[in-house]
């Protein structure tokens, strides 16, 4: 088996353009900075949450190809989010100290994932960062209550038989210098001595304030970065790179996060970011994020990091690529190992071909050599001689196929090398990282997974068999902490929301909520009991399916009611846009009392209920599956209970409303006819109450009065119409919706039906034109219409006299009234305008006014003020590319009095 497998791997031929040889000595006598380990980020935010609902089998074996040595990953580190009750990225993390003075050191899952890591691995290092914090300390982040709440984690660790090796601040927020400082003092001061503070995990200005601050320096005992090599969040890592600060200071640079990349397709920068984060940066450490993807499906970086767990009720799981090439380090290295700068670099000397490092062991026997060619076109081969009392026995290759990844050419045991006099050579192909190794002891486990399924309805959960203090089974916090208390005013246990306060965020704020279920679930309710502690609002969760960042982008539908009796439902999109579908009120809930609360979902009718009884229906298909969720619009502390998801037939609907234009398109400032149909099936209840409105996006001009109708029995319709008058001030296309709502069988309905409608612009004149010959797209006037060819006079159409300015009379214009807007589209087809301009003399000696031509809103030509009796002005104006013209007059500042405006024989010059 091991010749076919090297067989596979190896090169038939040398290509055309073969990279150069790259000669490498492996010398024991020389060295470079100490190696700090590899490893991976459990939070940032929730992204292990599912792991603990797994199936005892698959969670095991998803543990093991995490951190058991020999097996998979086997991580040296393993990076703990400190908890805050906030939303950190894929969800919330619940603190170990809710409200002050009050700590539960059960919280969460983050001290048992530890707990299992080091029963694989009793040497992985663990480390402690906070993201957000409670929202009862005072002086925010950088306090000594935040202080205080860390020695308290601590506190929680040591009871779990945990010893936290490294602490950090306040995730990629920067530092405070003088916090550090006391940090580092309080530890000493609770005997946490050995424990090791990172600073900043966020940029390297952290090495330039402790070059200037010796007590910051003395306080720091790490540097860390993130995302220090190229492309940043999810770059490539083709190339890394630190300060020269950093690297004088000879503290370790760790580059404390790295990754946001796919499990798969981001196995080759993950390498890059290890091989030449050393080779360019200096760094001595690499930390992934996240470890694991073990959250919904629908959540954001659903397929990132080492593997992906996100279906618990099926023990279905994926390891990544990503997890063999950290394998291609962890495995055959240890913390405390050596670099040998000498034996590390680009190979053939260009960083494009790839690279390699070699470390040695503290025996100064053991070496490995990892190369990566993850960038290079060609096959490439290292010759590699081995001098300085380092073993020249057997070496052992291993190699892994990131640029292709396939579980066949996944940590493959290829070949076993003799040296001869110290010297091998090693043939490679692009796209692989190789290790060449002393070391023994190395494996790839051979667990497999599960098929994955959906998680059967009917599904409910009463609580009952949960501890207090803990998460529910598949309920995956979003904002806030929901654990399991009891329950208040009856007995057992119940679900609780444990902020009492805003937390100190990461990101931004939204609702405190939490999700449940399989994000699959199409036609269901879900039903809960719920009590309010104190007056608020309460949610149940639907159909809730892609949830972008910030966490208030969560699609899906919500029925929301506070203990006034007052509810709605709502929409939201992937976006945050939340559209109100219904609301109205029912009887108080009240708080101190229980209530249980629905929401369902056939088709595209949503309904919610209180206490058994329909409350409204409405109708939307925008949505059709998603899972489930719990929330309130405000940090209390509200329970619920008797969870529960049950499927619901797709029912026929019970009504239909459809909206129909006259036209499917409109010019601007022209009219059309909307029909609203509401219509009743044969077999359905009769229709009460029912009142049909049409509402349209600004600019529309409508009767905007409902149309109401008594009853519509089965087998009938009804038809409202209204006239739409679109626009004038822009071409496009808008959603026109018309709402109905009535009642049957005593319950509210909702129906909302919509079309597009297209406002087109009318034909753009040609030739030479009288403007008082063209239609316009609007006319506006301070009194009566804009009278065509005449001036202006009461207020009907055509009652003017003939346009007269300074005694001479025009055949051809307009006759307006200040304040006055004619407008006319242009199309860009126009090139000139002209007009005689003046106070009708109609007037008198009386009126003043200005004269404006604007283009596209810009003014082109205007007039100073024009009184009665002035002799008539001349206005000209280019119209290249204009699409609309307009002609205003105005009042000048004063009142519109006699402002007889008259545009004379104003022609448009235009293409033929």
């Amino acid at each position: 088996m091991l010749a076919l497998l090297a067989a596979l791997l190896a090169v038939s031929s040398a290509p055309a353009h073969a990279a150069p040889d790259t000669s490498v000595t492996v010398d024991g006598t020389q060295s470079g900075r100490t190696f700090d380990g590899i490893g991976a980020i459990s939070g940032g935010g929730g992204n292990s949450r599912l792991l603990t609902d797994y199936p005892a089998a698959q969670q095991k074996q998803i543990l093991d190809y995490m951190f058991k040595p020999g097996y998979g990953a086997n991580l040296q580190l393993l990076k703990l989010e400190i908890g805050g009750d906030a939303n950190s990225t894929d969800g919330s993390e619940p603190s170990i100290e809710h409200s002050k003075g009050t700590v539960n050191c059960n919280a969460g899952y983050e001290f048992w994932l530890a707990e299992q890591a080091k029963a694989r691995n009793p040497n992985i290092g663990l480390y402690g960062l906070a993201w957000a914090a409670p929202g009862w300390i005072n002086g925010g982040f950088w306090s000594t209550d935040t202080i205080n709440y860390l020695i308290s984690w601590l506190g929680c660790a040591k009871q779990h038989g945990l010893n936290i090796s490294y602490l950090g601040g306040w995730n990629e927020r920067g530092h405070d210098a003088d916090w550090y400082v006391q940090l580092r003092s309080a530890l000493d001061e609770h005997g946490y001595q050995g424990v090791k503070l990172v600073a900043d995990d966020s940029g390297w200005s952290t090495a330039d304030d402790m070059a200037k601050d010796p007590d910051f320096n003395k306080a720091v005992s790490i540097i860390g970065t993130h995302y220090s090599c190229n492309g940043g969040d999810g770059g490539d890592a083709k190339t890394c790179s630190s300060t020269d600060a950093a690297k004088a200071n000879g503290k370790p640079l760790w580059d404390s996060e790295n990754g946001s990349q796919d499990m798969n397709t981001g196995a080759p920068a993950l390498i890059r970011a290890i091989t030449r984060g050393y080779i360019d940066a200096d760094m001595t450490s690499y930390f992934n994020w996240p470890l694991i993807a073990a959250i919904y499906p629908n959540l954001p970086y659903d397929t990132v990091g080492l593997a992906t767990a996100g279906s618990p009720w099926s023990g279905n799981y994926q390891i990544g690529a990503s997890t063999w090439a950290t394998a291609q380090v962890t495995q055959f290295t240890q913390p405390g190992w050596t670099f040998i700068d000498s034996a590390s670099g680009y190979l053939g000397g260009n960083e494009n071909n790839g690279t390699y490092v070699t470390l040695k062991s503290p025996n100064g026997k053991d070496y490995s050599t990892v190369l990566e060619t993850t960038t290079a076109t060609s096959s490439q081969t290292a010759n590699l001689h081995v001098q300085g009392g380092l073993s020249t026995g057997t070496v052992h290759v291993w190699a892994t196929d990131v640029n292709s990844p396939d579980t066949a050419t996944s940590m493959v045991h290829t070949q076993d090398i003799t040296p001869s006099g110290g010297s091998y050579s090693l043939t490679m192909k692009p796209g692989y990282v190789y290790t060449v190794t002393t070391t023994k002891g190395q494996g790839k486990g051979k667990a497999t997974s599960p098929a994955a399924h959906a998680l059967k309805l009917p599904y409910s959960d009463d609580f009952d068999n949960d501890v207090a203090g803990t998460e529910a089974k598949y309920v995956s916090d979003m904002q806030g902490s929901f654990e399991v208390q009891k329950c208040a005013h009856r007995a057992g246990m119940c679900l609780q929301q444990m902020a009492p306060v805003k937390p100190i965020e990461w990101q931004d704020d939204s609702d405190a909520f939490t999700l449940v279920g399989d994000p699959t679930w199409t036609d269901y309710s879900i039903q809960a009991d719920t009590e309010l502690a104190k007056p608020g609002t309460v949610e149940l969760i639907g159909r809730a399916g892609t949830q972008n960042r910030p966490q208030s982008h969560q699609q899906g539908y919500s029925f929301q009611i506070s203990d006034t009796g007052a509810w709605t439902i709502l929409k939201t999109d992937a976006d945050g846009n939340k559209t109100v579908l219904t609301r109205s009120s029912t009887t108080a809930l009240g708080t101190g009392k229980w209530h249980r609360l629905g929401l369902s979902f056939s088709g595209s009718t949503i309904t919610a209920s209180v206490d058994g009884k329909d409350l409204g229906a409405v109708q939307d298909s925008s949505y059709s599956a998603g899972q489930g969720g719990l929330g309130l619009t405000s940090y209390d502390t509200d329970q619920f209970d008797n969870l529960s998801f049950t499927k619901v037939k797709s029912a026929a609907a019970s009504a239909a409303l459809t909206l129909t234009p006259s036209a499917k398109s409109v010019q601007r400032g022209k009219t059309v006819t909307m029909t609203a149909t509401v219509s009743v099936p044969k077999k359905a209840p009769a229709a009460e109450g029912v009142n049909v409105s049409l509402s349209a996006p600004k600019g529309f001009v409508s009767d905007s009065q409902p149309v109401v109708f008594g009853v519509i029995q089965p087998g009938h319709s009804a038809v409202a119409q209204w006239e739409l008058t679109a626009p004038t001030d822009a071409a496009g296309t808008s959603a026109i919706t018309a709402t109905a709502t009535f009642a049957q069988n005593e319950v509210a309905q909702w129906l909302h039906g919509s079309t597009q409608l297209a406002v087109t612009n009318p034909p753009a004149p040609t030739g030479v034109n009288d403007v008082s010959d063209l239609e316009f797209l609007s006319a506006t006037n301070g009194w009566g219409p804009v009278e065509r060819d005449q001036s202006v006079g009461g207020t009907n159409a055509g009652d003017g006299a003939p346009l007269s300015i300074d005694g001479k009379v025009y055949d051809k214009g307009l006759g307006t009234n200040a304040i006055s807007d004619v407008s006319i589209y242009l199309g860009g087809k126009c090139t000139a305008f002209t007009s005689t301009v003046g106070n009708d003399d109609d007037a008198g000696n009386s009126g003043t006014m200005t004269f404006s031509v604007l283009g596209d809103g810009k003014t082109l030509a205007a007039t100073k003020t024009v009184k009665g009796g002035d002799p008539a002005q001349q206005l000209t104006a280019d119209l290249t590319g204009v699409q609309t013209l307009d002609l205003v007059v105005g009042d000048a500042g004063d009142n519109n009095a006699y402002d007889h405006g008259d545009w004379a024989g104003p022609k448009l010059t235009c293409a033929t």
